[in-house]
């Protein structure tokens, strides 16, 4: 039996520059530092921040006056960045540059009078974030049936967005349906969906081609690490999703040749080696790394954080 790890896997640079601004955070201003909504979606890191003096919140209104307060890598609505200045909140941003990116388009499309649509997930809260960016002219559809329901006041003055972490052949499917349902429709001049989204979701497709089973190390809130296990799943391959080893069913393993392990963008490594150590020790299976894309992505902490 082989334990087949792909690659690349876990942690991107947005995860790894929002966790490293909850710390930072810490460091320079001691505890506590309020987080609003979970900084990343994965328990491990954020039950490891709180234990440092991280607290997390989902409204502003549970932070006192005068604290420190980061948002979340997933971004936030207008109306929640005002909130936080009419309070005099002190804010550190952690927003993924990605996210910020779609942001901007938004600004720009809704600035020459367009509508928007936006692809993403209903109550997701980089969705939310996103369409609180405008207090009108916006749209939300997550599948090809809601385009066919969809109604725009102005047709020829349209544009969509994606959520940045959709499965990139879902998403396809949804922008082709706008293109028929509204041919003038414009799109970002860039992708929206970020590249370790991509790259993870290609990782996994070549993954299923030498695996009878896929095995992604992720939290269940996590949409890219759900993303990679339908796309698993979507090439006829046993697939499950796992917040920690001690998920891992034996009677999963059984009769397998080929175990593949993967982890969402937000799942850190260590909690990868402990899912592949348990199946080691269940199977005493080998470990084997599938290389494909070495990805050299970092951003900047924000002013005021930087060492």
């Amino acid at each position: 039996m082989q334990v087949i790890l792909a690659n690349p896997r876990g942690f991107c640079a947005g995860v790894e520059r929002a966790i490293a601004i909850v710390e930072r955070a810490l460091e320079k201003f001691g505890v506590p530092i309020y987080v609003r909504h979970e900084v990343v979606h994965n328990k491990f890191v954020c039950d490891d921040l709180r234990a440092k003096g991280a607290v997390f919140i989902e409204e502003l209104s549970e932070v006192p006056a005068g604290s420190t307060v980061i948002f979340s890598a997933h971004g936030v609505s207008k109306a929640v960045r005002d909130e936080a200045e009419q309070r005099g909140l002190k804010v550190f941003d952690a927003t993924c540059p990605l996210v910020t990116k779609v942001h901007v388009e938004v600004g720009k499309m809704r600035h020459q009078a367009r509508e928007v649509v936006m692809i993403g997930h209903r109550g997701h809260p980089e969705v939310e974030g996103t369409m609180g960016q405008s207090r009108d002219g916006m749209y939300l559809v997550e599948t090809v049936g809601d385009v066919g329901q969809l109604k725009v006041t102005q047709p020829d003055q349209l544009s969509f967005v994606t959520q940045t972490t959709l499965s990139i052949d879902d998403a396809s499917q949804v922008i082709a349906a706008l293109k028929q349902h509204f041919p003038s429709v414009q799109g970002p001049k860039k992708d929206d969906i970020c590249y370790a989204t991509q790259n993870r979701q290609d990782a996994v497709k070549a993954l299923a081609e030498e695996s009878d089973l896929v095995i992604v190390v992720g939290s269940p809130n996590s949409s890219n690490s759900r993303r990679l296990r339908e796309v698993a799943q979507a090439r006829g391959i046993e697939a499950y999703l796992v917040d920690g080893p001690e998920e891992i069913c034996a009677e999963w393993l059984a009769g397998k040749e080929n175990i593949g392990i993967t982890a969402g963008a937000s799942a850190p490594e260590v909690i990868v080696e402990r899912v592949v150590d348990r199946i080691c020790k269940l199977t005493n299976a080998e470990v084997k790394q599938l290389i494909r894309v070495e990805e050299a992505v970092s951003f900047p902490l924000p002013k005021g954080l930087s060492r």
